[in-house]
This record gives structure tokens, sequence and C-alpha cells, in this order.
């Protein structure tokens, strides 16, 4: 870590009160949670649809989740796979997992059986936690796996006590929530309420994980490639979780936080779930994005922290303008995965008087590794400064050792103690991923200004090389964009033959448009870009394909394309 304000410049646009580094408690995430029952007993650590559950409740909860999978054979060591949706359970079963010294692996509970298949077998993980939907799924991929016992999660016992009985009501939408909900559930899966309340709180002199115990799988790189499970150590995400409080300057037992983001995502997982505990936060859980929901709970009980990507705080924004919802808690907003448009910031501190700070994260650096200083400072449509304790460097596309100087484009390397450990069973990965020193190569192409702060540019895989000139596809995009009856656009490389690849772009149109096609694009490009950078083709599509917190998913474009005839 370099040590010098010269090789730290960004530490002099550092705000009033955050420090150049912090210290990470030698410590697992549980301890966290255990200390914030002890402090705030009485405070509510999780609601979720209005049903709150206290910290001391939850202490005790996770105490007798870890003795029901104790019960099932789970011990320390062992990976236990997570498939929820957020929800009060999805909290539980986590710490519960950490708490006998096994690992979490987390999967999104919408995968397919095929999608899942690959995850489990990969990580071993020996039980499944999943909701009722989930586990059909998981039981018919069971013999491909080392699963040996899948525990079913009804999510409508985590709402509250009117609203499980509005369930039963014999009218449509209590029929469409309740399928929404539930699901049958295959024979031989425990129920994992009723393995909590036949289980006896395990003691608290049984022995827990370690700090530089490994706390999680995390599957990352289906954007370009099959996905790949990241290590993160308890040490990595309590790192980060000291780093995020200390950027926000966020107060301790007085938060309330928005779990808007997935907890199986690294962004959701920390931001919200673990970061929320460790300040003894309340957390309020979504079981999905809805803008209405969102306005609803403001109403009850108002957030006053709330992480998300760029198109949540536009519907949120415009559900609360119609509405005449007040969102004037909410101080501070966090954006990652994709940029936020000026207007977009705009809007939202208009409404809320809060700031929306943007920042940069990767799964394997647990996930925030950059922010924009939560002051009036901040610039939207960057990434910002590393993050406390946190070092960066800019480094020649084709020669790693080399550094570029300020305002050059380069692969941005991070080092820090929210780097991850390694890929799971993969040490040929790890070693080309994290150089001598601690240094992960992002596969980010940035370009840093004298003060330090990073602006993104491209994806190194992503970029196209089209008779040897690069296009970076953001540039592109971003000009589509501006392009009147252009509602959003993704731009990729495919085969050309003699030029390598050619570019394509993939087009969504504003609504009652038309007579937007391959002549018209070019001659709005054109205008600005490179005659190489101008798409070679373009395909109207309905919409883009996305990631679960919404970041395009280029290589799924690609391969959409690839599969639909060209022109000749």
């Amino acid at each position: 870590m370099p040590d010098s304000l010269a090789d730290r410049p960004w530490l002099r646009s550092y705000p009033p009160g955050v420090p150049a580094d912090v210290d990470v408690p030698d410590e697992p995430l549980t301890a966290a949670l255990h200390r914030s029952a002890q402090r705030f007993p009485d405070r509510v650590a999780v609601d979720f649809s209005g049903r709150a559950t206290t910290y001391a409740e939850l202490d005790r909860e996770v105490a007798r989740a870890a003795a029901a999978l104790a019960a099932l054979g789970v011990r320390a060591g062992d990976r236990v796979a997570v498939a929820l949706p957020n929800c009060t359970a999805h909290v539980v079963a986590f710490f519960a997992v950490l708490r006998l010294g096994a690992v979490v692996v987390e999967h999104n509970p919408t995968y397919t059986a095929e999608e899942l298949a690959h995850q489990l077998a990969d990580s071993g993980a020996v039980v499944a936690i999943c909701w009722q939907r989930t586990a059909a799924e998981v039981v018919r991929v069971l013999a491909r796996t080392d699963v040996r016992t899948v525990v079913a999660v009804d999510l409508a016992r985590d709402l509250p006590r009117a609203k499980r009985l509005a369930l039963r009501l014999p009218v449509g939408r209590a029929r469409t929530l309740r399928a929404q909900l539930r699901a049958t559930v295959p024979d031989g899966c425990p129920d994992w309420h009723r393995l909590l309340q036949a289980a006896t709180p395990l003691r608290d002199d049984v022995p827990g994980p370690r700090a530089d115990d490994t706390a999680l799988l995390q599957y990352t790189g289906g954007t370009t490639g099959t996905p790949k499970a990241a290590v993160l150590s308890h040490r990595n995400l309590v790192a980060n979780a000291v780093q995020g409080a200390a950027w926000a300057g966020l107060r301790d037992g007085e938060e309330t936080v928005y779990g808007l983001l997935p907890f199986f995502h690294a962004f959701g997982l920390t931001l919200c779930l673990t970061f929320a505990t460790r300040i003894g936060a309340t957390l309020v859980a979504f079981p999905k994005f809805d803008p209405e929901a969102v306005v609803a709970a403001q109403r009850r009980r108002p957030a006053t922290f709330l992480p998300g990507v760029a198109p949540m705080f536009d519907r949120i924004a415009a559900s609360a303008e119609r509405t005449g919802a007040d969102l004037t808690s909410i101080r501070v907003a966090f954006a990652g995965a994709m940029p936020v448009p000026a207007a977009t910031a705009a809007r939202w501190e208009a409404l809320t008087g809060g700031l929306l700070i943007e920042g940069y994260g990767m799964t394997e650096t647990s996930p925030v590794a950059l922010g924009n200083p939560c002051s009036p400072d901040r610039r939207p449509g960057t990434l910002g400064l590393p993050f406390p304790s946190t070092a960066i460097r800019v480094v020649d596309l084709d020669d790693p050792t080399t550094d570029v100087g300020p305002g050059e484009r380069g692969e941005l390397l991070v080092a820090g103690p929210q780097v991850f450990v390694g890929y799971w069973n993969r040490p040929q990965e790890t070693a080309a991923s994290v150089l001598p020193g601690g240094w992960l190569r992002t596969g980010d192409i940035v370009v840093v200004d004298d003060a330090g702060s990073a602006t993104l540019v491209d994806r190194s895989k992503e970029m196209i090389i089209t008779g040897g000139f690069k296009v970076y596809p953001s540039q592109v995009e971003e000009h589509l964009r501006a392009m009147p009856d252009v509602q959003d656009a993704a731009v990729v490389g495919l085969p050309g033959g003699e030029l390598g690849e050619t570019v394509a772009a993939a087009v969504v149109l504003s609504p009652g448009a038309s007579g937007v096609d391959l002549a018209t694009v070019r001659a709005w490009c054109e205008q600005r870009l490179a005659r190489y950078a101008v798409p070679r083709r373009v395909e109207i599509v309905a919409d883009l394909p996305r990631s679960p917190i919404g970041k395009v998913l280029r290589r799924v474009v690609r391969d959409r394309l690839l599969d639909r005839p060209g022109p000749d």
C-alpha cells in the first residue's frame, strides 16, 4: 500500500472526517450482529413488509437457525447454498451459516435448474436453503451435486400476521399474491420455519469462525463466460463495511437502510445486509424492486440511506412525484453498476435534499473500491476516489507492469483489505487476476485525473478491435442514447472477417418511435465518432438483457445478434 501523499493524491480530495485508513477489526461478520443485539436490543433490525424483528430477536433466531443447520450435519468449512429473495429468512440464514464457521454460497433464486446445477456442483454445497419455487429446481438436479438436504422457505411466513391471513381470502388478488410467494414443495424437503421452531438455540460457547476464514462464495463473471466463485473472507467483508461506514458518515443505531438490491448480489449483500448490521441500522427488506412499495414503506419507516442503481432512482422519483411522497429523510443514496446520468442525479437531489453518490466496485472487492465524496464535491458520471485503506494504479493495456500517467487510458488495478482471496478451485485464474503486491486486475479501462478521481471508459474484455483500431462500446452507446427516438442501446463486436471485428448495435426505440435504421444510425454517429467506430450493423430490439441489478449484459446481446442472420 503506498504511504506518501504523492502516491495517494486522492487523499487531498477526501471530505473532512474521512480517514485515509481504517482499522479493520480482527473479528468475523457475526460479531457485529451480536454486538448490535447487545447495544440496541429493542431497535428494529429487519422490517419485511411491515413485520418488525428487533436485534435481540434476530440474534436469538440466528442461534436457533445455527442449531437447526448443525442438526442437519452442517460443520465448519461446509458450503451452504442460499437461494432466497430479500426477506427476514435470508438475513437469518446468512448469519446462521456463518455462525457455524460454514460458508454461504449465494444464488439467484430465479435461476433455472440448469443454471443452478453448475454453481451447486462447483461449490460442493451440502445443504441448500431455498425459496419454495427454487427448491423444485434444485431437486431436479440434485443427483449432479453434493447437496444432501434441500430446505424450503415459505416467504409468506415472514409477513405480518394480518397479511398472512389475507392470503387465505377467496379473492383474485389474494390468489395472485399467494401464487407469487408460494409453490408446491417436493417431497422430502424440510420446512425452514418448522426447523427453527423445533431447535434449541446454539450455545454461545460453541466455537465460531475467525476473521481469515472464508465467509462467502459469490459467483461472478457471467457476462464474460462461465460464472466462477469469488472467495471472500470474513475480514474482506468486515473491511468493506467499515470502509463504507467511514465514507458515508452514517450514525450507529440511528439509520434506516432500504434493501432494494438483491442480497444474492455482492452490491446488495454488503451495502444493505452486512453494512446495516454493522452500524445497528434498521434494514427494510424488499423481495423485489417495486417503486410503489418503496414509496409506501417511506411513509411507514422513512429511509436515511438507500443503495441502488440508476434506473431505480428515476422510477422512485417518478412515483414520489406522482403521489406527493416525501423523500427528504434520505440523506445519502449510493449508486453503482452503471453510470448515473446528470439529469437523474439532479432530479433525485432536488426531491430528497440529500446526495446521490456514485461509486465503483466488483464482486472481487467485496464489492466497493471507489466512491464519490459524500459532499457537494461529488461528480455524477465518475467513479470517484479510492476508499480508505484502498490504493489504485492505472496500467498499460498491453503491459500491466507499466503505469500510465494522469489523463491516459489504462486498466484499473486495486489493492486493499477488501480484495478477495481468489477464485474457488481456480488457481490459474487467480494468479492471472492478482498481480504481485496484491494488485487486482479489474479488467476495467479508466482515466484518472491529477486529483486521483477515476472515470470509467469501458471493460477491456468488451473492447472491440476493428481494423486494428480500438472501439470503446460505452462511448458509442452514449452517443446513440442521445439520438432522437432512441431510448437505449448496447454495442458489441461481431466477427468481421479481415477487420477482425465489426461494430454492431442493438437499439431500443422510444415509445411510438419509428424510422430508425442502419442508415440513420450511421449518419448520426458519423457526426462525432471516428468512422471505424460507427456501427456497421443495427438491430432494433424490444429490450436489452440485464443482470439482476440492471446492468446490460453485452455478452448476451452479442450471442443474440450472432443467432440472427445479419444483412447480406
